[in-house]
This record gives C-alpha cells, sequence and structure tokens, in this order.
C-alpha cells in the first residue's frame, strides 16, 4: 500500500511540475504578438557583420549609413520574419530583456555546396559585370565570379554567407499593442516604406442568401442586409504604386495584413489630384459635345496638332 501511495504522489508532483512549466511557457511574448527587436548578427568564425539596428555598429564596421534607416525593426513573432531559432528563444521573455542566440550554417544561411560553383559562358553575364568579384544574375539564380579565362567564367552561386554559423544578439525593445502602429511596422518591414492609413468600421451592404425549407429545390433566393466592415484604409502614394515587391505580391500581402491585423477587408486609396485628373475630366467633357474650342485648347496644351489628326483619321478611311 506504501509503495502505491508513494507512487501516486510522485505522479500528482510530476502533473503539477508539467502543469507549472505549462503556465511558465505560456507567459510572456508569444506566436502572433508584434514587437520591436534591436539586434546585431555576425559570423561566429571572423566576427563578419551580417545585419544590425544600431547604426554606430554599421558606422564602425564601414557601412554607408546613409543608405538606409537604423532603429528597432517591428516584427510578428511565429511569422518566420527573423530566423525561427531566434523566435523560439523570444517566446516567454518579457519587453527588456535580451538574448543571444548562435544558428547553425544549416539554418542561417545553408551549407556550402562545391556542386553551386558552376563554369559558365562568359556571354551570359553583362559585359560591365566580367570581372572576379562581380554579383551577377544568370538564368534566374545570383552569384558572384570568381574568374574568368577565355569565353568561360567560373560562377559561385552559394549565398555569400553560406557555411556560417551566426551569432544573434538582441533585446526586446516594445510590444507593439496599438492598431495603427502595428500596421505601419508591418508595411515597413514588408515593403520599407511608410504610408499614410487609419482604420474605420464601414457599414456596407452585401447580398446574403435567405434561409428555406430543406425540401425547397427552387433557386436559392438572397436578400440585402447591411454589415459592418473592419477596414484598413491605405494611402496609394507614387512610390507604392512602383514598388516592386507591391506591384508583384500585392494580393499576397494584402492577404497577410487582413490575416495579422485581423480586418475584414483592406481599401487601398488613390488620389488623383491636380490638374491630372481635373484635366482628363475635362477633356473628356469637351469632347462629348462642350465645343470644338475646348477640344483645339486641350490639343493645344499637350502640343498636338490638330490637322494631323483629322489627316490621319481621313487616310484610315480611304
Amino acid at each position: 500500500m506504501s509503495n502505491d501511495s508513494e507512487a501516486d504522489t510522485e505522479d500528482v508532483e510530476e502533473e503539477a511540475e508539467e502543469a507549472t512549466a505549462d503556465e511558465e511557457t505560456e507567459s510572456g511574448l508569444q506566436e502572433g504578438d508584434v514587437v520591436k527587436l534591436a539586434y546585431t548578427a555576425r559570423t561566429v568564425e571572423d566576427g563578419q557583420l551580417v545585419d544590425t539596428t544600431d547604426e554606430e555598429v554599421a558606422a564602425d564596421d564601414g557601412i554607408d549609413t546613409e543608405e538606409q534607416e537604423f532603429g528597432p525593426r517591428t516584427i510578428v513573432l511565429g511569422e518566420n520574419h527573423i530566423f525561427p531559432d531566434v523566435e523560439e528563444d523570444i517566446y516567454g521573455k518579457e519587453v527588456g530583456d535580451e538574448g543571444s542566440v548562435t544558428i547553425a550554417a544549416a539554418d542561417a544561411f545553408g551549407e556550402y555546396d562545391e556542386e553551386e560553383v558552376r563554369t559558365i559562358s562568359k556571354d551570359k553575364i553583362p559585359e560591365d559585370d566580367r570581372y572576379p568579384g562581380a554579383h551577377v544574375d544568370v538564368d534566374g539564380q545570383h552569384g558572384h565570379v570568381e574568374t574568368i579565362i577565355g569565353g568561360r567564367a567560373r560562377v559561385d552561386f552559394n549565398h555569400p554567407l553560406a557555411g556560417e554559423d551566426v551569432e544573434y544578439d538582441y533585446e526586446v525593445v516594445e510590444e507593439v499593442t496599438d492598431r495603427e502602429e502595428k500596421a505601419q511596422g508591418i508595411i515597413q518591414m514588408m515593403l520599407d516604406m511608410e504610408l499614410d492609413l487609419w482604420f474605420e468600421t464601414d457599414t456596407v451592404e452585401e447580398e446574403q442568401p435567405v434561409e428555406s425549407d430543406e425540401d425547397d429545390e427552387g433557386e436559392p433566393e438572397f436578400e440585402t442586409v447591411e454589415v459592418e466592415k473592419d477596414t484598413l484604409y491605405i494611402e496609394a502614394t507614387p512610390q507604392l504604386t512602383m514598388n516592386q515587391q507591391w506591384m508583384m505580391g500585392k494580393q499576397q500581402i494584402a492577404q497577410q495584413l487582413t490575416q495579422l491585423l485581423d480586418v475584414d477587408r483592406i481599401i487601398v486609396q488613390e488620389e488623383l489630384g491636380g490638374g491630372m485628373g481635373m484635366g482628363m475630366g475635362g477633356m473628356m467633357g469637351g469632347m462629348g459635345g462642350a465645343g470644338g474650342a475646348d477640344i483645339e485648347e486641350a490639343l493645344e496644351d499637350a502640343d498636338v496638332d490638330a490637322d494631323e489628326i483629322v489627316d490621319e483619321i481621313e487616310g484610315a478611311e480611304e
């Protein structure tokens, strides 16, 4: 009996310890939290600077600090915005906590692969980049030129930091809870730009199916109802319109923002101000029947010869 009692006591103690451990794991920062992180990452072997948020550190390493902005970066934990090993170390931490994580080469920039050093025709390399050390893009792969002999070039397609273990020192500077600040930080991280944005709750009309009897096999009926939509508005700018990441993946970016910010929809607004919008409207009105003088003035402003246009039209009809 005594042995059974001791075993039961041990089981209870183990369960209590596990429960306590689970509570400790769930406390502090967790997946989905948005934080501002200050960090410096260097290679373990020779201390080469990989990345930093500290302007002084960058300047000391000879980085041109005028070409980029420095300061704590906003990240969403669990979204692979930083190395997973670093995320795991942050879980459970509090604002103000610091940490240091060594990331193995395989989990950082990959192991060095000798087969990724290949000999290609130098004609695949732009003429201005045909020298040792040049960074080139060949058949969709980025690499750097090692040597060029005759008509052949030796190119290393490994990541420049492949094979390097990385030491990552960080500090949790702040937890971001304000929605607009959170949205701004995520957009800054994704697109490297700051945009005007705001949240609104809009009432919109939607068509929704009307519930009917299960035996009813007729056409489904719909009714118009008013629903509230939590909306993130983003003011479009020329910089956003021309941003390559935005142009290539705006749908994916919008989907990520919708999930991370827990909104129903995202509306990107473009303001056509100045003479552009009004000018186009005026020209359309004139062509609709406001008079030939408006058309002639518009053509003169655009430096277009009306007689030449008439001649081209008549020539096309013949």
